[in-house]
């Protein structure tokens, strides 16, 4: 609400039955948003995003990024384009996203900084504000899909995407190690409190598999993924491989050229949501 202070403990409003979407600037269009979550850091979530966005564009469908991890922000470097800084509209409040080799519109904090490895030293509430100004004060040029790539954890950032934008589904990233089934079922449990539908689990990192023989090596142990959907009643949309061709891709800022065939199902999925 207006003159919020963000300090719950000494306010007497009910929040809870307040609507706290955040206003689409009226010069965008975003059809459906999607958000790609995990409870912890390192499995993989902004490559998910990355390579979502691209497959889902190369469908033939508008696409879009919102880079939420304010403070640590890999988006721009995958697609390329870390040198490059949005621009504002002239005479208006609002900035045009920068848009990749294909077509996809990007919102990272680093088109904003003055140098892209300068640091951003902000508190959980300046942040989350960021990130809903990223949503109002951005030109989103006629997108079919937004995909919203979240910082680890089920803190300020998933709390404010959650209110504020008008999340459609999540597809929640996960690695075969043993500790991150704890995470994930944290991440799961965030969603379902909030209610925001779950279109299934990405489990990244999944194998290696073996160029002589195709053997898949599971070098992070045997999976959960499955015992994880199972538990929660969702589907796991894909199991990414680690592949030397992937990592090349996003270190030269090519992953647009990437084909990974794992992510099929998980782009029909996200297809099907404006049929």
């Amino acid at each position: 609400m207006a003159g919020c202070s963000g300090s719950c403990g000494s306010c007497n409003q009910d929040c809870a039955q307040r609507d706290l979407k955040a206003t689409l600037n009226k010069k965008s269009s975003v059809k459906k948003v999607i958000g790609i979550l995990s409870g912890k850091g390192g499995v993989g979530k902004s490559l998910v995003t990355s390579l979502l966005a691209s497959k889902v564009c190369k469908d033939g469908f508008r696409t879009a990024i919102l880079d939420a991890d304010i403070t640590g922000p890999s988006i721009p470097e995958s697609f390329g384009v870390g040198d490059k800084r949005a621009t504002a509209l002239e005479n208006e409040d609002a900035l045009n996203p920068v848009i990749t080799d294909s077509g996809i519109q990007l919102m990272s904090m680093n088109f904003l900084l003055q140098n892209e490895n300068d640091p951003v030293i902000w508190r959980g509430p300046v942040i989350a504000g960021a990130v809903k100004q990223f949503w109002t004060d951005v030109i989103w040029n006629d997108v079919d899909f937004m995909f919203v790539d979240m910082p680890p954890g089920t803190g300020d950032v998933p709390l404010t995407v959650f209110q504020s934008l008008p999340v459609d589904g999540i597809i929640i990233v996960s690695s075969p190690q043993q500790l991150v089934r704890v995470i994930v079922e944290k991440a799961v449990n965030m969603a379902n409190m909030m209610n925001i539908p779950i279109l299934g689990l990405v489990e990244n990192m999944s194998y290696v598999k073996c160029p002589d023989c195709g053997k898949e090596i599971t070098v992070f142990g045997k999976s959960n993924i499955n015992q994880i959907a199972e538990t929660f009643g969702l589907p796991v949309l894909a199991r990414i491989p680690m592949e030397e061709k992937t990592s090349l891709a996003v270190d030269d800022g090519e992953i647009e050229s990437l084909d990974i065939p794992e992510l099929e199902e998980a782009a029909k999925i996200i297809e099907n949501l404006l049929k």
